[in-house]
């Protein structure tokens, strides 16, 4: 599913509130989530699952095409772990 998808289902879901106001609504979550991220926070949807930040040291690496070693930064990474509810409904068939 994609955001588009996403803000045609709610839209579809709740009669009474417009396409716009549902992507403006969609568009403040997932902004929150990012400043919450970006300030080094955790973000936890319950049943869902946990977003946060991890931390990559600097490494050493090679270019794929020529084979050269080069360096890469260290970075900052998005992490998910998936709520209990979320793994027991996709593993519910097995």
């Amino acid at each position: 599913m994609i955001k588009s998808e996403l803000i045609a289902k709610l839209a579809t879901e709740n009669p009474h509130l417009t396409q716009k106001d549902v992507e403006r609504v969609v568009g403040v979550i997932f902004d929150q989530m990012i400043e919450a991220l970006e300030g080094g926070g955790r973000v936890e949807l319950r049943g869902f699952g946990a977003f946060s930040v991890r931390s990559r040291p600097a490494r050493g690496g090679r270019n794929p095409r020529t084979g050269d070693a080069v360096s890469v930064k260290a970075k900052h990474v998005p992490f998910f772990k998936s709520g209990k509810e979320l793994r027991e409904r996709l593993n519910a068939d097995e």
